[in-house]
């Protein structure tokens, strides 16, 4: 089938906006009743737009307007069927289900975010490397400025008592502390992705200036000790947030793109919130291990136990976002 795109979005587009502004209208009250006529008419758009839905369904190039179609008929289908209940809010299925399924629906964004993140960290390995003096202007708190051999020194001998009844607190802090960079990353897409950009390459800096630091100065095992636990949850969420707003920035842009930015940025609404929210809940874990686990060191708590905890988050996270969610819903 030979289809002249840009006449077809031409003339369908009255029709896609008719019947989201009907759905909207029923959003805004549930229990509004429905004439015949309207109902009718209600009935058609959605089989109209189902119809236009099919038609692209096999255009590879345009996978955003596929997108808005599938949301919109999606919408439509569950006032039709009357699945109010199933619309009800499940924490359980949307984090194990839906936010899996919405990060990878934006797998390229989150491989330019760890592609972004990676470029930083070799940058700040090699700022570090050249220039000594580097180290103090790069690292974001006092504890990196010293050297490694000295900051794993007092962490022994400290033996952790430095968050004797401070736990609980300390925690709070880097989960607040972290869903705020978070969130700053997304948000920043709307800066057209300039912000994301530069946060996660800055990101990148710092988090290669620590590891060429402790490894250079031969506390490799202590820096996988205290990184790996939180690191691994922690370092991915940071670039959730990035991938969120590198989606975010490509519907503001909307390069080749047939619709218009605010059906764009309709189009890619839910998966932002639930990556956003994905982000979240992954970062209170990280705090919580962070606080209660990496922080303790040798002789405290074995530096191969805390890098075996890590290797074991890495590997269920990795499943998580490529298997989670794979299975059909049930019709």
């Amino acid at each position: 089938m030979i289809l002249d795109l840009a006449r077809f979005v031409e003339t369908e587009r009255p029709h896609w906006t008719a019947l989201e502004k009907t759905l909207d209208w029923l959003a805004r009250d549930p229990n509004r009743e429905m004439s015949i006529a309207d109902l009718e008419r209600f009935h058609a758009m959605y089989q109209r737009t189902s119809a236009d839905l099919a038609k692209v369904a096999t255009l590879h190039s345009e996978s955003e307007l596929r997108r808005y179609l599938e949301w919109l008929v999606g919408r439509a289908y569950s006032e039709i069927h009357e699945t109010r209940e199933r619309r009800k809010f499940r924490p359980w299925r949307w984090l194990t289900i839906e936010f899996p399924r919405a990060f990878r629906r934006h797998l390229q964004a989150f491989q330019f975010a760890v592609a972004l993140t990676l470029i930083g960290s070799a940058f700040g390995a090699i700022a570090v490397r050249v220039d000594s003096e580097a180290k103090n202007v790069l690292m974001p708190f006092t504890d990196l400025r010293i050297t490694p051999a000295q900051r794993v020194a007092r962490e022994q001998q400290l033996k952790g008592t430095q968050l004797t009844g401070k736990k609980g607190r300390f925690s709070a802090e880097l989960m607040t502390h972290n869903i705020q960079v978070a969130l700053m990353t997304v948000a920043l897409g709307m800066t057209f992705g300039f912000g994301s950009v530069v946060l996660l390459f800055y990101n990148g800096v710092v988090l290669g200036a620590v590891a060429f630091d402790y490894v250079h100065g031969g506390q490799s095992v202590f820096l996988l000790g205290w990184l790996l636990p939180h690191g691994v949850i922690e370092i991915p969420a940071i670039m959730v947030g990035g991938q969120t707003g590198l989606v975010l920035a490509y519907a503001l842009i909307g390069w080749g793109s047939r619709l218009s930015r605010a059906a764009r940025l309709r189009a890619v609404a839910s998966d932002v919130v639930t990556l956003t929210g994905g982000l979240a809940v992954m970062l209170v874990w990280a705090g919580i291990v962070e606080a209660f686990l990496s922080q303790y060191h040798e002789p405290v708590i074995p530096y191969g136990l805390k890098i075996s905890f890590g290797l074991v988050e890495a590997l269920l996270l990795t499943l998580f976002f490529a298997r989670a969610g794979l299975t059909p819903d049930p019709k």
